[in-house]
């Protein structure tokens, strides 16, 4: 299979329902054939079900994506130990059967919501908990862990694999977007190429992926695109939810050099490059808060410090 991402097709993705979700658990784990199964609507890359009260079901939607299981299987009990908040551990491993054609997985189940501006208490303090989180992530052995590639849509790697999307979508928005301003900004961090000792990275740390209780970082998930390498792609929190006094206190704990800085902002701007782009005309909610990431990006790198 390829290793550049414009040469592979985007995953066909297939769902599942609760119906299916339930024949597959009766027929391998039938310890929890009588658990309820409700499905729990967040994800792209799996679809998640809760078992019961302590255990979730992951489903990875496409081939692509089922790649992950084995790295998940074999790297979260090795991490989960050494990390300072909970982050999923696998507790069986499904195999494809009944029409569903993956790899899956049962996890114990982490009480939070997703976190929102709404419903963070004290975003400052998030994240400077987040940071935390990340530079514990980064100290554990990188050994033999696994490199950027297909199975994290090569994460940890150099960004300059996507500047022909990052192209093509400013191509798309034209008028809609400082064009200049932005494939200035892109270019900029193309040039601030790492040279550093690999780390682990998590790879997604989006607001769908951080839990919080009584408005704190109570857990990181979804660790389908974590890897070893670069790990410029975690800064990416910095303009997608964090701002002002927030984003200088996550730079300041995790201690982000200005290349780094550089590399971390075009990995928000390549997401929400895309997505926008993607999302013309069908998702205006999506588009709009895609543009608002833009104009945070644009702003935070004419006026540093913003």
């Amino acid at each position: 299979m390829s290793t550049d991402p414009d040469l592979v097709p985007v995953p066909a993705r297939r769902l599942v329902d609760a119906a299916l979700v339930r024949r597959l658990v009766a027929n391998q784990f039938p310890q929890w054939a009588d658990l309820p199964v409700r499905p729990v609507p967040r994800g792209w890359d799996n679809q998640t079900f809760r078992l019961g009260e302590h255990l979730s079901v992951r489903l990875p939607t496409a081939q692509e994506y089922a790649l992950a299981v084995d790295k998940e299987h074999r790297w979260l009990p090795v991490l989960a130990p050494q990390l300072p908040l909970p982050v999923p551990v696998p507790v069986a491993r499904g195999v494809p059967a009944d029409g569903y054609g993956f790899g899956w997985s049962v996890y114990a189940w982490i009480d939070g919501e997703p976190a929102r501006l709404d419903s963070v208490g004290d975003l400052t303090g998030f994240a400077d908990d987040l940071a935390a989180f990340l530079v514990a992530l980064r100290r554990v052995d990188p050994t033999a862990g696994p490199q950027p590639g297909l199975h994290n849509w090569f994460r940890g790697g150099p960004l300059r694999v996507y500047d022909p999307q990052v192209r093509r979508a400013v191509e798309v928005l034209d008028r809609r977007i400082p064009g200049e301003i932005v494939t200035e900004i892109w270019r900029s961090a193309l040039e601030a190429v790492w040279d550093g000792r690999p780390v682990w990275f998590h790879g997604d740390v989006a607001p769908g992926n951080l839990l919080t209780r009584d408005g704190a970082l109570a857990a990181v998930i979804d660790f389908g695109t974590c890897g070893v390498g670069d790990p410029a792609c975690d800064v990416a929190i910095a303009w997608t939810l964090l701002s002002g006094q927030s984003r200088e206190a996550f730079r300041a704990r995790l201690d982000v050099d200005p290349a780094t800085w550089a590399r971390g902002r075009a990995w928000a701007l390549w997401k929400a490059l895309i997505v926008y782009a993607g999302a013309l005309p069908d998702d205006r909610s999506v588009a709009a808060e895609a543009h608002r990431v833009i104009d945070d990006i644009v702003s935070e790198y004419v006026t540093p410090g913003r």
